[in-house]
């Protein structure tokens, strides 16, 4: 009668048998280390961590008023063929809520409300809205609030870039004029 003799396991398979443990609790582990950056992002998206960085309040805009942040204090992020966008987000004041309409941002004086820049979503108390940065920007250009009210009204109000993002500023001076 003669005996099967076992083969040896492969490298490979005592290698997977020696580290498999190990390795499982790295695949735990690894996520673990991106938590912080997903919890933050979601308290910002949920309101509670404010409007974002560099808030500016009470900009009047007509009989309106406002809050306008950049949601996040860094440069511009580029979105393909599109060019780079800067997310911003607004709050209006609970008085005028029911009265407007929509509210509009843009870089540069719209010449009218066909022009009147990207439109904010969401609810009035926190809208946000990602602003189109063209790369010849001057870093002292304004941005312009246009808010229509539903009785067909208009109004208008400018910030300085510099005081909405101080971040896309930096960005536009290393930028230096390049297309």
């Amino acid at each position: 009668m003669s005996h099967a003799q076992a083969v040896p396991a492969s490298p490979l398979k005592q290698w997977w048998l020696k580290w498999r443990f190990h390795l499982n609790i790295l695949l735990i582990l690894v996520p673990l280390g991106f938590m912080p950056k997903y919890f933050s992002d979601a308290k910002l998206f949920r309101g509670d961590a404010g409007l974002g960085a560099n808030v500016i309040s009470g900009i009047q805009a007509g009989p309106y008023t406002l809050d306008l942040a950049e949601l996040r204090d860094e440069a511009p992020r580029e979105d393909g063929p599109a060019g780079h966008f800067k997310s911003f987000s607004a709050s209006l004041c609970k008085a005028c809520m029911k009265d407007v309409k929509a509210v509009y941002l843009r870089i540069g004086k719209p010449r009218s409300l066909r022009a009147a820049g990207t439109l904010f979503f969401g609810a009035p108390y926190r809208m946000g809205t990602n602003l189109p940065i063209p790369p010849r920007t001057k870093p002292d250009a304004q941005i312009w609030i246009t808010l229509e009210g539903w009785d067909g009204s208009m109004h208008q109000a400018s910030v300085p870039l510099a005081q909405a993002s101080p971040a896309t500023v930096a960005w536009l001076e290393k930028q230096g004029g390049k297309k």
